[in-house]
């Protein structure tokens, strides 16, 4: 286990400085606590759990009414205070986990390295200021993502920006900004920064996206370092790649790119692929990418931080030489434990199986119905529980449901259920199919919860009319 692995820490037990008023028709339940004490006489007659699963974000805990805290913030006075679906983000968690990458490097003796959130992850602009503010660069897919960036406080020279399919526009975004360096992904590419860059008084540093033919064990739907791959330049075609950008006078060749996929839990495809690019020549900067993988579930054991930039670190040492400045670019790794999304239970009914209904679903989580991807559930006033569930989100769809045979305790109408590991993707990928409201962000630490992202109101749904 790594230095981030879930541990229990003493948290206050009640949220503070919470926005607005509560939901009409629902009583308040915050309750300031005095010298530690929580409404007593309310406590459940149980004691109080020292541990929670490692999927968790870190410091969170069962608090003496049997209640999951998370940042100190009791999820029920959470929902109470800001309603259901909600993305509760443990801004402690995401910190300590910036400062543990940036350490690992620096532990692993890496003296020239940057460590780019991939912030697809979570594009929300509250988590890239925080990421900013902790010293990370950023990584950007889009046009988009770049005006996220820049908005959050990210110094342009910090931002990487990739992509198999940008146009004009995007690149000359990219470019008016001055980004650290653009990843070049194909021929287009070149021939459309050729044309973009002439007559540019500086060059723009650019690396090259190498397809390296290694596949690592994951989800089809997020692997890319196969040889089949829409993401690259396959490593037959590169060295005409790297003459041809070479040849550009308004490209300066920094070095090489590569990235394998996500959700990976073997170090070896990353060795394999350091290797695999070794060949290509010596280059000052080599960027490593991401995929470090996360626990969904309590059975899951992901490599640690230190674990994985070590083993980038030693491989590149070994095949691309010393002296080398090294890139990587968590994303999921970074945000994904750090989050939890809460629900409302809106019905329970049995038929063949036992269906319990929640007010959210594929507009606030698709990767279930993307991937097949597993998660876990809990009501977050009786945690535990063996009846088995299926948790169906409120969508027209067979599909939308979030997880199959959950284990719940005796769910009923009106429960607060949560489920974890929900910070990477699920902001990401919101949706308002049927005219879902997307839910907001609250940032919760020592106690004190605050919006950060608002819940989207009717009028967003048509505010783009014309």
């Amino acid at each position: 286990m790594d230095s981030l692995s879930q541990t229990a820490r003493p948290a206050r037990r009640v949220c503070a400085a919470f926005a607005g008023p509560p939901r009409a028709g629902r009583p308040a339940l915050l309750r300031r606590a005095t010298n530690g004490a929580v409404d007593r006489d309310n406590r459940r007659s149980m004691a109080t759990a020292t541990t929670l699963s490692h999927v968790y974000p870190i410091g969170s805990r069962v608090n003496e009414r049997g209640h999951l805290e998370i940042g100190g913030c009791d999820v029920i006075e959470l929902a109470e205070r800001f309603g259901t679906p909600a993305y509760v983000v443990a801004r402690d968690d995401l910190q300590a986990r910036a400062r543990a990458f940036l350490d690992a490097f620096a532990a692993a003796g890496q003296a020239d390295f940057d460590v780019v959130f991939a912030s697809k992850a979570f594009p929300a602009t509250p988590v890239l200021a925080l990421f900013a503010g902790e010293g990370l660069g950023c990584d950007v897919a889009s046009a988009g993502e770049l005006h996220l960036a820049l908005r959050a406080g990210f110094d342009p020279a910090r931002i990487v920006m990739h992509g198999n399919a940008r146009d004009d526009g995007e690149l000359r975004a990219a470019l008016d900004a001055r980004v650290g360096q653009i990843v070049i992904d194909n021929a287009g590419d070149i021939d459309r920064l050729e044309r973009l860059t002439a007559g540019a008084p500086e060059r723009q540093p650019v690396l090259i996206r190498i397809t390296p033919a290694v596949a690592g064990d994951t989800h089809e739907k997020i692997s890319t370092g196969q040889a089949d791959s829409k993401f690259g330049v396959s490593l037959a075609q590169a060295p005409a790649a790297i003459e041809r950008v070479r040849a550009v006078a308004g490209l300066d060749l920094q070095g090489l790119h590569m990235h394998l996929g996500s959700q990976l839990h073997s170090l070896e495809p990353f060795r394999a692929a350091i290797k695999a690019i070794a060949g290509l020549g010596e280059f000052p900067v080599y960027n490593l990418g991401g995929g470090l993988g996360v626990a969904y579930t309590a059975d899951q054991q992901p490599l640690s931080t230190e674990e994985y930039v070590g083993a980038l670190v030693d491989a590149a040492r070994e095949h691309l030489g010393p002296g080398r400045r090294l890139l990587a670019e968590p994303g999921r790794a970074l945000v994904a434990n750090g989050c939890v999304t809460l629900y409302s239970v809106i019905g329970v009914k049995h038929n063949v199986s036992t269906w319990v209904s929640v007010d959210g679903g594929m507009s606030d989580n698709l990767r279930p119905m993307l991937y097949g991807s597993r998660y876990e559930a809990e009501i977050a006033s009786r945690l535990g529980g063996t009846t088995r569930v299926h948790l169906a989100g409120k969508h027209c769809e067979s599909g939308d449901v979030l997880i199959r045979d959950a284990l719940l305790d005796d769910p009923r109408p009106g429960d607060v259920l949560v489920t974890p590991v929900t910070g990477a993707y699920g902001y990401a990928m919101a949706n308002n199919y049927n005219g879902v409201l997307r839910a907001p962000v609250i940032f919760v630490s020592e106690g004190d919860a605050r919006v950060v992202v608002r819940r989207e109101t009717f009028d967003d749904l048509n505010a783009r009319d014309v």
